[in-house]
């Protein structure tokens, strides 16, 4: 098997393929019980087992991407068995951990199906950037020192539920415009035009200019709403509103030398889709 993103998808479905087990409390309760008694070992030993297998079988790049594909499937898996098992105080960490799981496999897999010359390690945009992961370990640090002080603001469920929603609809948006662009959708902004590059004004382009940053943008917003986060809620919405800002004025200078008139007109009838971001036009020159 050769194919990065058949690969992956094996990888990834292997790694979460542990949560199937909760099936035998339907099943057979004894069963059930003693599987879960033995939790702490059967996943860890599963997950390195499959880990050894990757190693033996695929070489260089396939490696790595079955490496990381494996970790996010167990990192799925985990979220399941959070989300299933946990009491209601913590239970949500379990939601938020299928999300991010999903998140960054989803954005791998759907370049290696849509752009597969642009594909590289970088598409799972683990390694993001320095702010990112901060963030990220910020939303935990908080989640675990208000939870351990006062549990019962995490049992607000009407409020993760939305968070959850806004990831289900941020997530489907973000991947329909990445499958709208196919080749022309990069993570990294291009400075040079390359052959067959073409402005997308169709489908969910229609609507937003920007459509897979708008999804972003409410993903990463939902994500604090799920874990109920109220600090993180508010740094979240703000730092991601100035990381768009940014990036779509930048991107909007390389698209404007690009297609010239074309995106003019297309600026004039169709919104960035972020909020109080208008992009860059030629008027701030």
């Amino acid at each position: 098997m050769k194919n990065p993103a058949s690969v992956s998808i094996l990888c990834f479905v292997l790694g979460a393929s542990s949560s199937v087990f909760l099936l035998l409390k339907f099943i057979s309760e004894n069963l059930y019980l003693g599987y879960l008694s033995r939790l702490n070992y059967i996943l860890p030993i599963n997950y390195l087992f499959l880990n050894f297998a990757i190693h033996a079988l695929t070489r260089k790049f396939l490696c790595q991407v079955g490496v990381r594909a494996a970790f996010l499937g167990f990192i799925f898996c985990l979220g399941i068995y959070v989300a299933a098992l946990a009491d209601e105080t913590w239970d949500i960490f379990g939601w938020y951990l299928c999300c991010m799981a999903f998140f960054h496999y989803s954005e791998f897999l759907t370049i290696a199906l849509t752009n597969p010359d642009s594909l590289s390690i970088s598409s799972f945009i683990l390694n993001h950037s320095t702010e990112y992961k901060v963030a990220a370990v910020s939303s935990w640090i908080e989640f675990f020192v208000e939870l351990w002080i006062y549990p019962g603001m995490k049992t607000i469920r009407y409020v993760s539920l939305f968070g959850l929603l806004l990831c289900v609809c941020g997530e489907g948006l973000r991947k329909v415009a990445m499958i709208t662009a196919k080749t022309n959708f990069n993570h990294i902004v291009q400075d040079e035009r390359k052959e067959g590059h073409s402005l997308v004004t169709t489908g969910v382009y229609s609507l937003f200019r920007h459509p897979s940053y708008v999804g972003w943008f409410y993903w990463s917003i939902g994500t604090q709403l799920i874990l109920l986060n109220p600090i993180c809620i508010v740094a979240y919405t703000l730092a991601s509103w100035k990381f768009f800002h940014d990036r779509v004025t930048i991107e909007e200078v390389t698209l404007l030398s690009f297609f010239g008139q074309a995106y003019v007109d297309y600026q004039k009838t169709v919104p960035t889709g972020l909020p109080f971001i208008n992009g860059y036009t030629l008027n701030d020159e």
